[in-house]
């Protein structure tokens, strides 16, 4: 696949510190960058016609503009800056030349990083898992769930669910406000299994929906999800929603989610950010965590290594029993299904979980995880 016909150049941009961001990733200026050795690509995106907007936007040039300018973290980076993704004729197939760059990339072991346009480009994203051979689990944060309306923005997510063939093994939805919420849409998600977290529970406990971003394959953000004094720019933000801290901690966790394989962050309006581009800045900033939790993932992987302690819950029914992980290099918990089925899905039997679900479980309480998860296989 030759990306060059699929992205326009990075523009040219002002010079920066040495230790800057972007003086430590690789940019497609005058030539595009070997992919060899890559871990991540930014992909910027200027698709804006699933809201209605046939103009263009600067969203994706105004993000790379405050990214740029941030400091490197510890480490080395492997990063390559593809540019801005060519829009297709139709919203269609814009849709299908981000699922042919996000199938190429992932079949590199490259994790794309796609930022700009509205939150119906999560289609494109999604279709790039088609040709993997396995059921992905996939993370929208949104104060929305958006299943109907007369904008492809307001409704993409029943062109996911309903998509053939059917490789979405589970649909999580973080974020969501209730007073912005129809109660058939809870139904509906509950009808299919799927679970959902209302903004309350997320500011109540963060760390509690840890778990949860950790069993990702796909993640996307709505940048309304976020409370309007930081993203001005956010099509459909309110005063209530994340702060730009909590939306940086959860880029944080996702960072370092082994599993997550591909992050898009949409509805970012240039048009409408604030002259000093708050909006770009929460994004940038957003990107920048995310980057820094994946250099530094702690590899938990191989739960029958001494690197973990096994608790084993005796109930005396229905399960017998069940089974825990924690991780001694980074105190993370996982919890066992007993259910060998779920090989055939390439999924893995030990679920993401938290020192709460343990400590239920010793009470004598199957934690809700394990019975969504066990309803699945």
């Amino acid at each position: 696949m030759d990306l060059k016909l699929f992205f326009d150049p990075v523009d040219e941009i002002d010079e920066a510190t040495a230790s800057s961001f972007q003086n430590t990733i690789y940019l497609n200026q005058h030539k595009m960058p070997d992919l060899e050795g890559m871990d991540l690509a930014l992909v910027g995106l200027c698709e804006f016609r699933g809201s209605g907007l046939i103009q263009v936007d600067d969203a994706a040039k105004n993000v790379r503009g405050q990214l740029y300018k941030l400091q490197k973290g510890l480490g080395r980076y492997n990063v390559l800056d593809l540019g801005n993704l060519r829009n297709g004729p139709t919203l269609e197939d814009t849709y299908l030349r981000i699922k042919e760059v996000c199938s190429f990339l992932l079949r590199k072991g490259i994790l794309p990083i796609l930022f700009g346009g509205t939150d119906d480009l999560s289609i494109g994203q999604f279709y790039g898992y088609e040709d993997s051979e396995k059921l992905i689990s996939y993370l929208n944060i949104d104060s929305r769930i958006d299943l109907e309306g007369t904008q492809e923005s307001q409704r993409y997510l029943s062109q996911i669910f309903r998509h053939s063939p059917n490789f979405l093994f589970n649909y999580y939805h973080v974020g969501y406000q209730s007073y912005l919420t129809g109660q058939k849409d809870l139904e509906l998600l509950e009808s299919l299994s799927f679970e959902s977290y209302r903004l309350g529970l997320l500011k109540e406990n963060i760390k509690e929906v840890e778990p949860t971003i950790r069993d990702a394959d796909m993640l996307t953000i709505d940048m309304s999800a976020l409370q309007s004094s930081y993203a001005p720019g956010a099509a459909g933000s309110t005063v209530f929603g994340l702060t730009g801290e909590e939306a940086c901690q959860i880029a944080w966790y996702a960072g370092q989610n082994e599993k997550l394989s591909s992050i898009g962050l949409y509805n970012y309006f240039a048009r409408d950010d604030t002259f000093d581009q708050k909006t770009s800045f929460v994004l940038a900033t957003m990107i920048w965590y995310f980057i820094e939790g994946f250099y530094n993932r702690k590899d938990d992987k191989g739960f029958q290594s001494d690197q973990y302690l096994l608790y084993e819950v005796h109930f005396g029914g229905d399960p017998e029993t069940i089974r825990f992980y924690k991780s001694k290099k980074s105190d993370r918990w996982w919890i066992e299904i007993p259910n060998s089925s779920t090989q055939l899905f390439d999924r893995t039997r030990v679920l993401p979980c938290s020192h709460r679900d343990y400590e239920l479980a010793v009470s004598g309480e199957l934690p809700e995880r394990w019975v969504n998860y066990f309803s699945k296989t």
